[in-house]
């Protein structure tokens, strides 16, 4: 059977915290999460992920793995048995666990912290073989009663979102803990609405949201962290809104007032100043992501030229050439107002 290193997926090393495979985990979480990533093995990537951080979040999970990992770098050499003096050495992941069980019969097998951490479907045999005979799922009919653990989903927004808020439904996996303290997986929709003024990134906190407790034990929480989509005209620079704006040769050249369409609301209108140039920028105050201090709207100009496959524009650009080829210089002008205007960068 195949051997999985969970601390490569992870991108960690065998001496990680805890605190450093939660941070592992959720950036990759955001690097392939099907909502988000445009991989084609995005899912499965996704599983893979779960998988790990399901073992090495738990530390009874982390210890049978870490052993089975030893006994890979050992090979045939002979030694001592770390699971007793007599025992003999494990050769498989389902030998290592029921000797991990044998001698740990203490261990909680509950689910562990992090998303769809005890949902297990899906997970390698890799996964099953080694765990399967560890009880995973299961609790102690004798355990104390046990806070539900966090979860965590994503959910991806459009970028109007931020402005008006919405309401997504999410899919959620979890245990289900009978009377005798058996562990099932269940699903559940959860309806969850977001508020108007939420940044990418942000972490959303459902209080009771999570993993359910054990013996009536008060459920963990939801951890929910908000993706904005991308746009195809508009990005993002912290509350900034940065975007071009197209206009037309005479709009640039005499002013003029344009429209500036928004991803949320019905927009708004700009004025051009006469004389403006391709790559000059208009800011528009307070007109960016809402929040008590308001970004602002940077709108980048974008002169556009008439084809001169049109004869109407090929006998204007002509007209032009003519009575004014001999005084303009485009490139001693531009030259000229590199001199005192900065350098700006692509939005």
């Amino acid at each position: 059977m195949e051997f999985h290193d969970y601390y490569a997926r992870l991108g960690v090393s065998r001496q990680a915290t805890l605190d450093e495979i939660k941070k592992a985990f959720r950036g990759q979480a955001r690097r392939f999460h099907p909502d988000i990533s445009k991989a084609p093995d995005a899912e499965q990537r996704m599983r893979d992920v779960n998988e790990a951080y399901v073992v090495l979040s738990d530390p009874d999970k982390r210890a049978a793995y870490d052993r089975l990992v030893d006994e890979r770098q050992l090979g045939g050499a002979a030694r001592q048995s770390p699971f007793g003096k007599d025992a003999a050495r494990p050769k498989s992941p389902a030998e290592v666990a029921k000797a991990y069980a044998d001698t740990a019969a203490h261990t909680s097998a509950s689910a562990s912290a992090g998303p769809g951490a005890a949902d297990t479907s899906g997970f390698s045999d890799f996964f099953s073989d080694l765990f399967g005979r560890m009880g995973v799922g299961q609790r102690s009919r004798n355990s104390a009663p046990a806070r539900g653990e966090d979860q965590h989903a994503t959910v991806a927004l459009e970028l109007g979102d931020i402005w008006s808020g919405a309401t997504r439904t999410i899919t959620l996996r979890s245990p289900q803990f009978d009377a005798q303290g058996h562990a099932s997986v269940g699903q559940r929709k959860l309806q969850v609405k977001i508020p108007a003024g939420v940044r990418p990134g942000q972490m959303i906190r459902l209080a009771g949201q999570g993993a359910p407790g054990s013996q009536g034990a008060r459920a963990g929480d939801l951890l929910l962290e908000v993706q904005i989509k991308p746009h195809p005209r508009f990005k993002l620079d912290g509350a900034n809104l940065l975007a071009d704006l197209p206009v037309s040769p005479w709009e640039a050249a005499l002013g003029a007032v344009v429209p500036v369409p928004l991803p949320h609301g019905p927009g708004l209108s700009v004025r051009v100043p006469p004389g403006a140039q391709s790559g000059q920028r208009l800011t528009v105050r307070g007109k960016g992501l809402p929040s008590p201090t308001p970004g602002d709207l940077e709108l980048r100009l974008q002169v556009v030229l008439p084809s001169a496959h049109d004869p109407r524009a090929r006998q204007l650009y002509e007209q032009m050439a003519a009575t004014l080829g001999t005084e303009f210089d485009a490139r001693k002008v531009a030259a000229s107002e590199a001199q005192w205007r900065p350098q700006e960068e692509t939005p």
